[in-house]
Parts: C-alpha cells; sequence; structure tokens
C-alpha cells in the first residue's frame, strides 16, 4: 500500500478512535471544528463549506452518515457512493484530519463522545436547530452556521443525470 494510501486510510477512525485523538489535540490547545453530513457527490459547495469550516480551528473532523442512515434520510435509492467511498474522498482533503462514519439518524452520539470546540453546519440551518448545539455550548463551545452557496446539491446533481 502507497504511503498516500496509508495516509488517507489512517484518518479515517472509529467514534472512539476519534474521542482519544480529539482528547489529545484539545490538551495541546488546538480548536476542534466538527461538522457532519451525507456528502453523497462531492461538489464545490462542499468544498466551500469544508474551507471555510477547517479555517476556524485548528483540527476538522468530519461526521459521515452511514450508507443506512443516508437510506432513512435520503430514501432507498441512496446513497449513491458507499460510505466507504465517501469517507475516503473526503479524508483526501488535506485540511480533514479525520472522519468517522456514524449509523444513527443524526450525529448526536457522536458528537457528545467528541466535544469538538466549535460545531458547524451549513447557511440553511438555524443555530438552535443544529443538532448537538446544546452539548457543545454547555462545554464551552462554540456553535455557527456557515456561508450557504446556492446552486450546489447532491440531489439536484442526481436529477440531473437522470434526465440525460
Amino acid at each position: 500500500m502507497s504511503a498516500a494510501l496509508q495516509k488517507v486510510e489512517s484518518k479515517i477512525v472509529s467514534r472512539l478512535e476519534a474521542a482519544k485523538t480529539i482528547l489529545t489535540w484539545q490538551a495541546q490547545g488546538q480548536q476542534v471544528v466538527f461538522t457532519n453530513g451525507c456528502f453523497d457527490l462531492l461538489h464545490k459547495g462542499h468544498i466551500h463549506y469544508l474551507c471555510e469550516a477547517a479555517s476556524l480551528g485548528q483540527k476538522l473532523v468530519l461526521g459521515v452518515n452511514s450508507d443506512a442512515s443516508v437510506q432513512i434520510l435520503k430514501g432507498p435509492s441512496r446513497p449513491i457512493n458507499s460510505e466507504e467511498s465517501r469517507a475516503a474522498m473526503l479524508a483526501c482533503l488535506f485540511f480533514v484530519d479525520l472522519v468517522v462514519v456514524f449509523n444513527e439518524e443524526t450525529p448526536e452520539i457522536l458528537i457528545h463522545t467528541i466535544s469538538p470546540n466549535i460545531l458547524v453546519k451549513g447557511g440553511d440551518y438555524a443555530i438552535n436547530n443544529i443538532v448537538g448545539a446544546e452539548h457543545v455550548l454547555a462545554n464551552g463551545g462554540k456553535v455557527l452556521a456557515l456561508s450557504f452557496i446556492d446552486g450546489f446539491s447532491s440531489t439536484d446533481i442526481i436529477n440531473k443525470i437522470k434526465k440525460t
């Protein structure tokens, strides 16, 4: 296995491995930013959003919905890409430090386990509707809704492909 592939695979970790690593980073004074999503088809909107999230701290951790979780949220025809493919694709991004796949419908348990310093979601979310916000705020963290770029949606891309 190449060194580059090993580096990518080492970023994809379990919930407990993530918690241990994050505790170490936080003990070193590093701010850990967390966000989550399905990330079924990576597009410019995702990249813009993830770059903005990464700029808010020293480490960026992504929660990725498992295949079963995506099916609950998006229907039986989704995801297009498997959880392994989606996690690997995200782990390839140089500004992503860890990727954790979660099986639940929301990342609430994951957020409680890892306790990030900063929790972010896209601008289409109100802060009081962001899952895990209460936990992060109660532990002295920040919760932010980042800017949202209109015109980029995995669902829209899939629908466009279906029409051709």
